[in-house]
């Protein structure tokens, strides 16, 4: 009798499906270094049962920290009270059009529009208005270089 075949289709990059023994093989560290990274508040695997899972996206990202601290010489407390300031490929220096479709990138930063302290209405507002005042500068210094 003929096994029917299932068609296998993409995850998203976004589905958790590595335990931390796989991703910690993928990014070449010692699990260890992945809860390292959580305890100090730097990634957020998803938590099944008493397991933790990690997405490409996630996997993508600790790369990023990895760069950072490694490359750049960014100390986890320096790139923790960076993130608070601005988004992650503000640090990192990626062009517009590679953040646009990055699936791990952070944006933790506190908002820099004035809003009133509780209301997260008025909290995403400010946001939105941070992410179009840094969108016009980015269109401005394109215009700029080659006009």
């Amino acid at each position: 009798m003929a096994r029917k075949k299932t068609e296998i289709q993409a995850v998203r990059p976004d589905v958790p499906i590595y335990p931390i023994g796989v991703a910690a093989k993928l990014l070449n560290v010692h699990p260890r270094t992945l809860r390292i990274y959580e305890k100090e508040g730097l990634i957020q695997p998803a938590h099944v049962g008493n397991r933790r899972m990690f997405s490409a996206d996630d996997i993508q990202w600790i790369n990023c920290i990895r760069r950072f601290i490694h490359e750049e010489g960014i100390s986890i407390p320096g790139l923790k009270k960076l993130l608070e300031f601005v988004p992650c490929w503000e640090i990192a220096d990626c062009p517009e059009d590679v953040h646009e479709c990055c699936g791990a990138k952070v944006d933790r930063a506190a908002p820099k529009a004035l809003y009133k302290v509780g209301d997260t209405v008025g909290q995403k507002q400010a946001k939105a208005q941070d992410v179009a005042k840094r969108k016009s500068a980015v269109s401005k210094k394109k215009q700029q270089s080659t006009g």
